[in-house]
């Protein structure tokens, strides 16, 4: 019998190489809990470049691939498709970019839409009707206000106020000024103040003493804020927010998969905040391992390739190989980020939680589903 031979297509040198390692770790884990002796893994280096990939992807095709996993950038996935399609073969790529999927190619990585899908329907289900998004003036930015606008279209919600910024800023003051109308805000309350002051009657000072504490008079236009951020510059924006009047309170903060880090608690803006992710308890499990085999913490990505792998190994013991229609089976797979499948665009679709952000931790607040109830269109 034939053994499959799967290629799989990482950057293992290059300025990508800690990542390509992390996640050939975490294809080997793979390998050791599903495969047979009936399967063959074969790395090949990228080198991080659309070049590199090329090269990779014709050794593979060369030495029999049945099957490609990889590579991880979209310039890559790209540049190996060409040569894929004209062999026949099937590319399970690591790239959360949409564009590079379809005929014959697939795509792990997180998808924004997903995220913003998953949150938004939760978020109208909590009586949040109207939505605003500080987001990037980049293409990422633009798929987030696409999914944004869709997601709400679904669920009958609106979206009231876009604000985009320069991707490289590190200002976001004007931003979200702009974005609070705190201008306006600020002068109708100094307004209203003054008129109160040149009334000596009970009611005026009653009235009076009510704002002597507020910065602004009037609410903003929406009561949910996406904002698609991570990291340092999400903080930094979260401290701006109350500082321009939005108040945490009573806007509920929205987040894409970039707030799946630990730490978000810290910025007090951001607790209560939700966003959607994989369901964290395969992962922990995952990662337990992982450190346990490697002696240190998996890269984020490193779930894509061990998923990866094991579904290559599983499709390897079934009857359809790696055909379009096994890859695309409807009721799809469980991985370590929960469950997914590919639809026939060759997007990944996945079960995801939401989740809540607390002073020191996160907590789920409506679980992953654990089925996928409809078929693939």
């Amino acid at each position: 019998m034939d053994v499959p031979r799967i290629a799989l297509l990482l950057p293992l040198s290059g300025p990508s190489a800690a990542v390509g390692r992390h996640l050939l770790n975490a294809a080997q884990l793979a390998l050791f809990d599903f495969a047979d002796t009936n399967f063959e893994l074969l790395p090949h280096d990228t080198k991080g470049t659309p070049a590199g990939a090329v090269e990779a992807a014709a050794l593979a095709i060369g030495d029999g691939a049945s099957l490609i996993l990889g590579p991880l950038l979209s310039a890559s996935v790209q540049a190996v498709t060409p040569a894929a399609r004209a062999a026949g073969v099937n590319v399970i790529s690591f790239s959360s970019d949409r564009a590079v999927a379809g005929d014959g190619v697939f795509t792990m990585g997180f998808l924004p839409a997903d995220q913003i899908r998953r949150v938004v329907q939760y978020a109208g289900t909590r009586r949040l009707e109207r939505f605003a998004a500080l987001v990037p003036d980049d293409t990422y930015g633009l798929r987030v206000v696409d999914a944004l606008y869709k997601a709400a279209a679904e669920n009958g919600l609106v979206v009231t106020d876009l604000s985009y910024y320069n991707p490289q800023t590190i200002d976001f003051a004007p931003i979200i000024r702009r974005l609070a109308n705190y201008d306006t805000r600020r002068q109708t309350l100094l307004d209203q103040k003054a008129a109160l002051e040149g009334r000596d009657d009970e009611v005026a000072q009653q009235a009076l003493k009510r704002l002597e504490n507020a910065e602004t008079l009037g609410e903003v236009p929406f009561d949910a804020l996406l904002i698609a951020e991570g990291g340092k510059r999400l903080q930094a924006i979260a401290a701006l927010l109350p500082y321009y009047d939005i108040d945490p309170k009573k806007i509920r903060m929205l987040g894409t998969g970039q707030w799946d880090a630990p730490g978000l608690g810290a910025e007090p803006a951001l607790v209560g905040g939700w966003y959607a992710a994989p369901p964290p308890a395969a992962r922990l499990e995952f990662t337990l391992r992982y450190k346990a085999t490697y002696d240190e913490e998996p890269h984020r990505l490193a779930t894509l390739a061990y998923d990866a792998t094991a579904l290559a190994a599983v499709l390897a013991q079934g009857e359809g190989g790696f055909g379009f229609a096994a890859i695309t089976a409807p009721q799809g797979f469980v991985g370590r980020d929960g469950i997914f499948r590919f639809l026939p665009d060759g997007t990944a679709q996945r079960g995801l939680s939401i989740i809540e952000v607390r002073e020191r931790d996160t907590v789920i607040v409506d679980d992953a589903p654990t089925s996928f109830t409809s078929r693939v269109n």
